[in-house]
């Protein structure tokens, strides 16, 4: 990581937009207002452009319209943040980046918010749904931190759910992966039957084949075949038949949830599961490195604003 750091564009904000700069428009500006290409020009104030088109004639920078905009850390700070973050497996605290990058903790604890905004996958629709023919996806729930409401179900009111003889309250995480590929975890107020097959329904495909345990909240699911190991007598493998790798996701999650973070809101929650979702999804496995990962995340700022009074 020390080297990587020694690149040119963490050193000074003018070399930091520069690199930005060509990573976010590598054909030429981009209006971040109207969306025109290559139609604008240079203002005396060094990164500042004007539309040339008559309709917009509107001033703008790299950062306009992104998580970084109207931000008053440098931008060679920001690249550093969005290094970190990026290479880091389980993660980095606000207070790591508080002390490496020498931003009070408030400023640093809302930058990590916005860039994990920036790792969101704001349309997972666009990218298809997981699986298909001849492809297995992995489905499972997990539970991880105290709610702050009680849960409510319409199949069981507000008594609590029982898994393995243990009360389960706590804040209910439902998860897909296809195997060798991507994952997508969702933070729900109630892992209920209805819920978890509605998010299964939208994100897989019908033609692929869906690998869980006996829970009963994926009985009835309309797959090419469902297969199952039984946790409860020991099962964990058949054949090919597992769900080790979201057991995998849940681990690195529950790590870095506990080891680096420790403590999250659950209004919060779903910005930690996007997090390592990009991670995961951005991963070694696929041929993705440190260095193509931060691009990956920097050019998800588009389109996307984190307001300090409402960071959720």
């Amino acid at each position: 990581m020390s080297n990587a750091l020694a690149a040119p564009h963490f050193q000074t904000p003018e070399l930091a937009r520069e690199w930005l700069e060509k990573t976010r428009w590598p054909d030429g500006t981009v209006c971040s207002h109207c969306g025109s290409l290559g139609r604008a020009y240079a203002l005396k104030k060094a990164g500042w452009y004007r539309c040339a088109e008559k309709e917009c004639r509107k001033d703008f920078t790299v950062t306009t319209g992104t998580v970084m905009e109207r931000s008053h850390i440098p931008l060679n700070k920001w690249l550093m943040g969005f290094y970190m973050m990026s290479a880091s497996k389980k993660g980095v605290s606000a207070h790591q980046l508080h002390r490496a990058l020498g931003l009070d903790y408030k400023s640093a604890w809302f930058m990590c918010h916005r860039i994990r905004e920036a790792m969101r996958d704001d349309d997972p629709a666009k990218s298809g749904p997981l699986g298909g023919e001849g492809k297995i996806v992995e489905a499972d729930e997990t539970y991880f931190g105290k709610p702050e409401t009680a849960r409510v179900s319409k199949q069981r009111g507000s008594r609590p759910y029982i898994k393995g003889n243990k009360k389960r309250n706590d804040r209910a995480i439902v998860a897909l992966v296809e195997r060798g590929g991507n994952l997508r975890a969702f933070h729900v107020a109630v892992a209920d039957k209805a819920t978890v097959q509605g998010i299964v329904a939208a994100n897989v495909a019908r033609e692929s084949t869906l690998h869980t345990d006996e829970s009963r909240l994926y009985t009835g699911s309309d797959f090419a075949s469902h297969e199952t190991v039984k946790h409860s007598i020991g099962e964990y493998v058949r054949g090919d038949v597992h769900t080790n790798t979201i057991e995998g996701a849940f681990s690195i999650f529950k790590r870095g949830m506990k080891g680096v973070y420790q403590h999250c809101k659950e209004k919060h929650l779903h910005r930690y599961l996007a997090e390592f979702d990009f991670r995961y999804n951005h991963r070694v496995g696929l041929g993705i490195g440190d260095i193509d990962r931060t691009v990956a995340a920097v050019k998800g700022v588009e389109g996307k604003r984190l307001m300090y009074r409402q960071p959720h």
